[in-house]
């Protein structure tokens, strides 16, 4: 993002979302975004994933700025580059777990969806859930699934919205863990909206929002390869 601002109409007034931010991530990092509701953390999100564009300023996803882009290149870079997470799971009720992970990969024409979609629950040791339907799930299996399906196109960018938002401590303690994990070794870059100081603390790299600006950055010292634990 480069000096990234986005106003929305609002009243025939005009209100500033986000106002002049830059933020380049790379591969292997795990960013959280924290703040209020309003702050502007999801609107930083959209921007991110190519959903929405800036009002001024650029945004380039694999060099490749968003802002002009036909509507089928944009769905190309999203479908390619870009992994989504959110706080409600979205998995398809009608479809079970195993079909809920390799639909990506089938709409993308793999012919080996399944295998990669099975390999791929094995390894958040969901595989033998394969044919359970989501009701039947708690809520950190299914955001453990929704996590999966995200990433099992290998996309260079995961964005996860209140990831742990509807879990209790220890399961969304969990699912940050995962995040770490992936962030490591899938050396995918993660950028995280969350209300919470704990989970943030997960992150390499912590940025605090108010009112649509930046207040404060903080940077550990790659704490995910130090204290991934999974």
């Amino acid at each position: 993002m480069e000096h990234v601002s986005k106003e929305y109409a609002s009243d025939n007034s005009a209100v500033l979302a986000l106002q002049d931010i830059s933020l380049a991530i790379e591969r292997g990092q795990f960013v959280a975004v924290v703040g209020r509701s309003g702050c502007g953390k999801s609107t930083l999100l959209n921007l991110a994933g190519a959903m929405d564009f800036p009002t001024s300023g650029q945004v380039i996803i694999g060099g490749v700025p968003t802002s002009n882009l036909p509507e089928a290149k944009l769905t190309k870079l999203r479908r390619e580059n870009i992994g989504f997470i959110f706080q409600s799971f979205q998995l398809l009720p009608t479809l079970s777990v195993l079909e809920n992970v390799e639909l990506p990969l089938m709409l993308a024409g793999r012919s080996d969806a399944r295998r990669v979609a099975q390999e791929y629950l094995g390894w958040v040791e969901m595989d033998s859930y394969g044919k359970r339907m989501p009701f039947q799930l708690s809520g950190g299996q299914m955001q453990r699934v929704a996590i999966v399906r995200a990433l099992v196109r290998s996309p260079s960018l995961l964005l996860a919205d209140e990831p742990t938002g509807n879990l209790d401590t220890t399961t969304g303690g969990s699912i940050i863990e995962l995040l770490r994990r992936i962030a490591v070794e899938k050396n995918t870059a993660i950028l995280m909206a969350t209300h919470s100081d704990e989970a943030a603390r997960a992150a390499n790299l912590v940025l605090h929002m108010r009112d649509g600006r930046v207040e404060e950055v903080l940077q550990r010292t790659n704490p995910l390869r130090e204290q991934c634990s999974i």
